[in-house]
């Protein structure tokens, strides 16, 4: 009778897996080791679906090593209306800002992108689904007049759920105030590019994040103003398929290219020699 106690004792011991160790693709819908997945860049490596990443690591990724430096990094909410739902708006901003380490959705600097200088305004989903209250937009302004005080190109980086409602009217008002400092960076001829990664919509869309003199999309980003339901509900129609995807707004002309987040610093890289020619940071010049 010995062996069954034994081969019992077999079959009932646990195995812990540390958690976090795999990662489920919201695409392809694979189980994924965690591992992977990081050292692709956060992209899925069996359908290439690109993970949302925060604000810094985007700025990891995009700018030459250790050369962003932020401004209207003091810069923080205020509740102007008092707001509450089921959380105080004073109460969501706190939380926020312990869970991202971060004072704002947006975060904006000055930095070299292949030893080119330009200004750089990252939106991160995790602070609010980087939604555009005051202060995004008065870091996105800020950004923009120092790309025109200083003669560098402005660069824009977007995942966005909207305008931010606890913050009301003040919010939107920051679609007209953001669009008016592209409007008057374009006077000067410098380029602005935005880059869309998912998600992008409300407020965002419809103001800075569609107005760059050249639009990239990550791929399979989601893009759009409203969500699919409301439309569909709007106008009682059946959207098409893959609707309000980079993917489709590339086929009907509303984005300029679709670019694999490997490839996006080497493209910006581009992109600035071709719109700036030979403005390079007087530093990389006497290197």
């Amino acid at each position: 009778m010995a062996w069954f106690k034994k081969e019992k004792n077999k079959i009932t011991k646990k195995v812990k897996v540390p958690e976090g160790l795999w990662v489920k693709c919201n695409s392809c819908k694979e189980i994924i080791y965690r591992k992977e997945v990081d050292r692709n860049l956060k992209v899925c490596p069996k359908c290439n679906y690109h993970f949302r990443i925060s604000a810094m690591e985007r700025i990891s990724l995009l700018t030459d090593s250790n050369t962003f430096t932020e401004i209207g990094q003091h810069l923080k909410s205020t509740d102007p209306l008092d707001f509450k739902d089921q959380i105080p708006y004073k109460e969501r901003l706190k939380e926020s800002e312990k869970k991202t380490n971060i004072k704002e959705a947006a975060t904006a600097g000055h930095a070299l992108i292949g030893n080119r200088p330009v200004m750089l305004v990252v939106l991160d989903f995790s602070f609010m689904g980087g939604s555009m209250g005051s202060v995004v937009g008065e870091k996105f302004v800020m950004a923009a007049e120092k790309a025109s005080a200083d003669f560098i190109p402005l660069i824009s980086v977007v995942s966005s759920g909207g305008a931010r409602m606890h913050e009301g009217i003040v919010s939107l008002m920051q679609m007209a105030k953001t669009s008016a400092s592209v409007s008057r960076l374009k006077e000067t001829g410098l380029p602005f590019i935005s880059i869309l990664t998912d998600p992008t919509f409300g407020g965002v869309s419809a103001s800075f994040a569609m107005l760059g003199d050249i639009i990239i999309a990550e791929p399979k980003s989601l893009i759009g103003f409203a969500g699919p339901r409301v439309i569909e509900q709007t106008i009682k129609q059946q959207l098409p398929d893959n609707f309000q995807t980079a993917e489709f707004l590339l086929q009907h002309g509303m984005i300029d290219m679709i670019v694999n987040r490997k490839d996006l610093k080497d493209t910006v890289i581009k992109l600035l020699s071709l719109t700036t020619g030979s403005n390079k940071s007087p530093q990389s010049e006497n290197e």
